[in-house]
């Protein structure tokens, strides 16, 4: 039986949210529109609606309990070191979902992440993302995590290079990406600990 991961990091919390908990998640996306619109699909009418947050959560969740999808949220914890703002102890500091997980021959899935603007360059992504990769490459026994950026954004580049992900390609009109087609750079990592 698989149990809602928790895990702590120095300053955040990674675990699943649950439908009812559809506030904070809405209230990260909301207020972080115009920071991360430039690197995310568009969001369609209605995206942000308290029904259409609820059943996303819930099929995330799904998801967890089938195997397919670790879909992470940061919260802030400021019990561990008080380095987080007190009004953000709690509050979903960034997203990091590993989706597509499929086993078998291939054992791999794919990584997406966000940071909210006010913590961005602390270097809280790079703890959570530690952490969720050592989840996932451990609790699935995956071999390859694979992410996929757009080549402007060079802050993400650099981060998923100081992880340990190696450029494989470029993808041409990969994804539409804050309306229009645009190319991604493909990168992953291996687990090292795999035998």
């Amino acid at each position: 039986m698989l149990t809602v991961p928790k895990i702590m990091t120095e300053r955040t919390v990674l675990t699943l949210l649950q439908h009812y908990e559809y506030q904070v998640l809405t209230d990260y996306y909301q207020n972080n529109r115009s920071h991360l619109s430039p690197w995310e699909p568009e969001k369609k009418q209605g995206y942000f609606d308290e029904s259409q947050v609820r059943a996303r959560l819930q099929a995330s969740n799904d998801l967890f309990v089938a195997g397919g999808a670790v879909n992470f949220v940061a919260r802030g914890n400021i019990d561990r070191d008080g380095e987080i703002s007190a009004d953000l102890n709690g509050q979903v500091l960034g997203v990091c979902n590993f989706t597509n997980i499929i086993q078998g021959p291939f054992q791999a899935c794919y990584l997406g992440y966000s940071i909210d603007k006010t913590i961005q360059g602390q270097g809280v992504m790079r703890e959570i993302l530690l952490a969720g990769l050592g989840y996932v490459f451990s609790e699935f026994n995956l071999n390859r995590v694979m992410a996929n950026y757009i080549p402007d954004n060079e802050r993400s580049g650099r981060l998923l290079a100081s992880l340990g992900f190696e450029k494989e390609g470029l993808a041409k009109s990969y994804l539409k990406i804050d309306g229009r087609w645009q190319d991604h750079i493909l990168t992953s990592k291996l687990n090292t600990e795999l035998t």
